[in-house]
């Protein structure tokens, strides 16, 4: 490392250089690089045991291997994060067994608990249209070609997840009454926490290490309205109510509530009428939702217990 300052290797990537180990790195370049796979990988791992919950609710045999196939690939995305964080020094074992749950860095989202069949098709719809929206543009725009490689079979995987998802929550459209209503209950408050999954506005972020050296090409407002415009126009089109709206004349979409807002974990119900500031959100991150420590544990539990039948 110190083959580059941080200016050069700026210059460097915005130019279409791609960095391909840490001899090419700047220590500034790889933070930024680890904070983001760590998010990547802590992510995809969490999703296994949320999904698994709600997978327990599959209305047939069938569904249950569809659901099982994919909490499978996500549990191979996030091998991918975390072999790229070994090659960069960090401590796999630490990572998945001695960190304390509160300090894995996926989204508020997967803290909550998916409890049937309509809350795992809408996590796919939503979460993983969310996951794709920001994979999508890292590996479109990554400067870190074994990420690049990496995403190929991410992104393959996901869009199976996505189209998973919007099938279903169609089919619950389609059917109306009760499974309808079952969608539009867990769309209440997902929504919400797939607006907030892509982090403050631009005009409140004052760090953008992975914007100047390439880790990614969009901004968090132009990837929130990305995932808008694909979330937003489909639900309206099946007939599910969100508080947003989209503008016929810019295809934009607007919320109708002001970003951010209160929630309330036990009722998972948005207190639309009560703004807070992002201190407030990221002190909600930070204290983490009413699963983390369930979902951490549950990822735990069958390495502890080999471990414990090897040393008998």
């Amino acid at each position: 490392m110190g083959r580059f300052t941080d200016e050069e290797l700026q210059r460097k990537v915005q130019e279409g250089f791609i960095v391909e180990s840490e001899e090419d790195m700047t220590e500034t370049y790889k933070r930024a690089l680890i904070t983001q796979l760590t998010v990547q990988g802590d992510t995809e791992l969490i999703s296994a045991p949320a999904y698994f919950m709600a997978a327990r609710d599959a209305p047939s045999t069938n569904t249950m291997v569809s659901a099982t196939a994919i909490i499978q690939d996500e549990l191979g995305h996030a091998n991918i994060a975390y072999r790229l964080l070994e090659d960069l020094g960090v401590d796999r074992h630490w990572l998945l067994y001695e960190r304390e749950p509160a300090h894995f860095k996926h989204p508020y989202g997967f803290d909550q608990p998916l409890v049937d069949w309509a809350a795992l098709v809408s996590a796919n719809a939503l979460y993983d249209r969310a996951g794709i929206t920001l994979l999508g543009d890292v590996h479109r725009n990554t400067s870190y070609g074994p990420l690049k490689r990496g995403l190929v079979k991410v992104s393959m995987e996901e869009n199976f997840h996505l189209r998973h998802g919007e099938v279903w929550i169609r089919r619950f459209a389609e059917a109306g009454g009760a499974a309808k209503e079952a969608v539009q209950r867990t769309l209440d408050w997902m929504f919400p926490m797939g607006v907030e999954w892509f982090g403050m506005p631009d005009d409140r972020k004052h760090h953008n290490a992975q914007l100047d050296f390439r880790l990614k090409g969009m901004t968090n407002d132009q990837l929130r309205q990305t995932w808008l415009r694909a979330v937003v126009p489909l639900c309206e089109e099946l007939g599910y109510d969100l508080p947003a709206r989209c503008d016929p004349d810019t295809d934009e979409v607007e919320l109708t509530y002001e970003l951010p807002c209160q929630y309330d974990p036990k009722a998972r119900r948005w207190l639309f009428n009560e703004t807070i500031t992002w201190k407030q959100v990221f002190e909600r991150w930070k204290a983490r939702g009413p699963m983390n420590e369930q979902y951490v544990d549950s990822l735990r539990r069958s390495r502890f217990a080999v471990e414990r039948l090897l040393a008998a």
